[in-house]
């Protein structure tokens, strides 16, 4: 009985004592200064050298977005003047004024009409028609081409930018395992390179998630004009030639004669 007394005593002393350790080890981090708050630029700091190219990144997304935003716009690709005073000439069957026209206000439309325009031959049958589509239909993919390589410099930006931060987690836990091999295993031992790991993640998705974005907007909305652009363009292809004629159309023999009054 007395020895079993002895052990339940020193097992209770044991647990006192670990009780007090484990209430000492929290109330040391307690007894500590409160961390201060980090500026963006500490943060950038803490990131380590891969937060400069995500930097650029984010840089070449935002000027590629701004332009895309200017040049994508339908609006500037075909301005509904344009689009009235092409319709009017080539309703009269003026290929020649309409071509002036076209070349002195360039843009993706009128580019489109204007090489269609070139085409145009009233001995043929329908006014070369088939030409004239066909140099209409490779301007403007021309036009596309010229556009989208844009475009896709979003989707680099949004792919390269989150392999950086990926790239900035594998070298920031190197740096940690680096600290723990070398036999220090101490929270602020730690602390730098788990940082680097974790704001580079953040940086290359933060410039990665609004890159895809804005890529699938502007590629969605570059289909959408160009689609409007050749729509508008083979109907006025098909006003010259004669094909659909409008209220008010003049076929070219019709306006040399002369009217007797």
């Amino acid at each position: 009985m007395k020895m079993k007394t002895n052990i339940l005593a020193a097992l209770l002393i044991t647990l006192f004592c670990c009780t007090a350790s484990l209430a000492a080890q929290s109330a040391a981090p307690n007894s500590k200064a409160v961390p201060q708050e980090k500026s963006l630029l500490d943060l950038y700091k803490t990131g380590g050298f891969l937060m400069h190219p995500i930097l650029l990144c984010s840089i070449g997304t935002i000027a590629v977005s701004v332009y895309c935003f200017i040049q994508i716009n339908g609006k500037k690709m075909m301005p509904k003047a344009h689009v009235d005073t092409l319709t009017g000439l080539l309703q009269m069957r003026d290929a020649g004024q309409a071509y002036s026209f076209a070349d002195a206000n360039q843009n993706q439309f009128t580019n489109t009409v204007s090489a269609a325009l070139l085409k145009v031959n009233f001995e043929r049958d329908l006014a070369n028609k088939a030409s004239m589509e066909q140099a209409a239909l490779e301007t403007l993919s021309e036009e596309e081409t010229r556009l989208m390589l844009w475009v896709n410099y979003l989707n680099v930006f949004a792919t390269i930018a989150p392999m950086l931060g990926l790239l900035g987690t594998v070298t920031g836990m190197i740096t940690s395992f680096d600290q723990l091999a070398a036999g220090r295993s101490e929270p602020q031992d730690l602390a730098g390179g788990i940082g680097e790991a974790m704001l580079t993640t953040a940086g290359g998705l933060i410039v990665g998630i609004p890159a895809m974005f804005f890529y699938f907007y502007f590629r969605n909305l570059l289909i959408a004009n160009i689609s409007s652009i050749q729509k508008k363009a083979t109907f006025l292809i098909d006003v010259l030639s004669g094909e659909l004629k409008l209220q008010g159309a003049v076929h070219p023999e019709e306006a040399a004669e002369p009217t007797l009054s």
